[in-house]
C-alpha cells in the first residue's frame, strides 16, 4: 500500500441523473430548504481533506443547482446516464474530465450519493483520511445492527423447517450485548484510492475500512415516503443554521402570520386590525441601513398591508395570487439572484417561493410543512419579533450595520 503525499487531490463525484421514476426531479427535491444535490455538495464542501467537487449529471437544472453550491458540474454523455448505467461508469467519466480540465490527477476519488441527505462532513472527512492515510485502499460509510436476518424457505411454505435464520442460529438467541455488531451499507460515500480504482473498476478493492455513522442519520431516498420522512426528520437532524449578511442580497416578508400575529381583529363596521411588533420595524429599519433590498409580499389585498409597508418605508406587493411568479418577477426586474433571497413566511402559501429562493425561512409559529421545508427557523413566532430576529442573524445581535469594505 502506497503512503500518499502531504497534500493529495481529492475529487468527489456526486452522480446526479436527471431521470428519477420513483420521485421526479429527485435529486433537486428540497428537504430543510436545499436540494439533495446541494446537500451533498455541502457535505463535501466543509470535509477536511476534500479539494475540489464535481456533480456528474445530465440534467441543467442540477448542473446550475451545482454551480450555485460551490461545485463543477460534469456533462455526463447519453451512453452513461440511462436506467443501467453504473455509478462507477459516471465516476470514472468524472475523473477523466476533471484531470483532462485541470491537469492534475487525482489521488483519491470518492462516490457520493445524493439520496443519503444526512450524511455529514465529518463522515466524508474521515473516508477521505482512510485513504490518504495509507491505512485503507477502499472506505465506505456503515451503520452497526445487532438485528436478526432471516430467510424465507426456497422451496415454498411446506419446507419441514420453515424460515431459516441468516446471520443466528434460531435456536439460540444471545442477548444484544453478547453479540458483535454486524454493519449495514448505508450507499452514502465510497472513498478510492484513484489509481486502485482505475485499474479494478470497481469500489471495493485491497484493504476496506468501514466509517461508522449513527443509525439514526441513515435513509436513503428512493420513493416519495422516504422523501416526505427525510423533510420531517431533517429539523431534528441538521444542525442550526442560519443565514450571515454575506449570504444574502435582498429580504423579501410575507405578511399575515410573519409580521403578524396571524389574528385579525374586526369592529363593528366590520374594519380589519392587526398586531405588529415594534422590534420587526426595527429590524427591517437596519437592514435597510445595511443597503439591504427588503420587499413585502403578501396575497391579500388589505389597506393595512400598504399602510405597514408605507410606514416601514419599503416596497410591497399584495393581492398576489402566485406569490412565486410575482417574486420571480420581482429578482428579473431587481436583478437579484433569488438563490440569494431570503424569504420569511408562515403558512403553506408560501411553499412555492420557498422552492425558488436559497434561504426560506419559517418563523417560529409556522405551519408544520412550512417548518420542514425551511432552511432555517426563526424560535420567535410570527408577530412578537420573528423578523427582527432575522435581522439580527444578518447584522448581528444588535443589529450593527455592516462597515463598507474599502474600495
Amino acid at each position: 500500500m502506497t503512503v500518499k503525499k502531504s497534500s493529495p487531490t481529492v475529487l468527489a463525484v456526486i452522480p446526479a441523473r436527471g431521470g428519477s421514476k420513483g420521485v421526479p426531479a429527485k435529486n433537486l427535491a428540497p428537504v430543510a430548504g436545499i436540494p439533495l444535490v446541494g446537500r451533498a455538495v455541502m457535505a463535501c464542501l466543509g470535509a477536511a481533506g476534500v479539494t475540489d467537487v464535481a456533480v456528474s449529471t445530465d440534467d441543467p437544472a442540477i448542473a446550475a443547482a451545482a454551480r450555485s453550491f460551490g461545485a463543477e458540474a460534469v456533462q455526463r454523455p447519453p451512453a452513461i446516464a440511462g436506467d443501467t448505467a453504473t455509478s462507477e461508469s459516471a465516476v470514472l467519466h468524472a475523473l477523466d474530465a476533471f484531470e483532462a480540465t485541470h491537469g492534475r490527477t487525482a489521488d483519491v476519488v470518492l462516490l457520493v450519493q445524493c439520496t443519503s441527505p444526512f450524511l455529514t462532513s465529518a463522515e466524508v472527512a474521515e473516508a477521505v483520511a482512510r485513504i490518504t492515510s495509507g491505512a485503507a485502499d477502499t472506505a465506505f460509510t456503515a451503520a452497526p445492527s445487532h438485528g436478526f436476518l432471516w430467510r424465507e424457505p426456497s422451496d415454498g411454505a411446506d419446507s419441514p423447517t420453515g424460515a431459516t435464520g441468516v446471520n443466528h442460529d434460531k435456536a439460540h438467541r444471545p442477548r444484544r450485548q453478547d453479540r458483535e455488531p454486524e454493519y449495514l451499507e448505508t450507499g452514502a460515500v465510497y472513498a478510492m484510492d484513484a489509481a486502485g480504482f482505475r485499474t479494478h473498476g470497481h469500489r471495493f478493492f485491497g484493504r476496506t475500512a468501514i466509517v461508522v455513522t449513527d443509525p439514526a442519520r441513515v435513509l436513503e431516498i428512493d420513493d416519495p415516503h422516504d422523501l416526505a420522512r427525510a423533510k420531517a426528520l431533517a429539523p431534528l437532524l441538521d444542525a442550526p443554521v442560519t443565514p450571515a449578511f454575506a449570504d444574502v442580497d435582498a429580504v423579501v416578508l410575507d405578511f399575515d402570520g410573519t409580521q403578524t400575529d396571524d389574528r385579525v381583529h374586526l369592529d363593528a363596521e366590520g374594519r380589519e386590525f392587526v398586531s405588529a411588533h415594534r422590534g420587526d420595524g426595527l429590524g427591517i429599519a437596519a437592514l435597510r441601513r445595511a443597503g439591504l433590498p427588503v420587499l413585502i409580499l403578501s396575497t391579500e389585498q388589505n389597506p393595512v398591508v400598504a399602510a405597514r409597508a408605507r410606514k416601514l418605508k419599503i416596497p410591497v406587493l399584495h393581492g398576489i395570487d402566485r406569490k412565486d411568479l410575482a417574486l420571480k418577477e420581482w429578482c428579473e426586474a431587481e436583478s437579484i439572484d433569488p438563490a440569494r433571497v431570503l424569504y420569511a413566511g408562515n403558512d403553506v402559501n408560501d411553499l412555492p417561493c420557498f422552492h425558488l429562493v436559497g434561504w426560506p425561512v419559517a418563523v417560529g409559529s409556522a405551519h408544520d410543512s412550512v417548518r420542514a421545508a425551511a432552511r432555517a427557523v426563526t424560535v420567535t413566532p410570527g408577530g412578537f419579533g420573528a423578523i427582527r430576529e432575522i435581522a439580527a442573524w444578518l447584522l448581528g445581535p444588535e443589529l450593527n450595520t455592516p462597515t463598507p469594505l474599502p474600495n
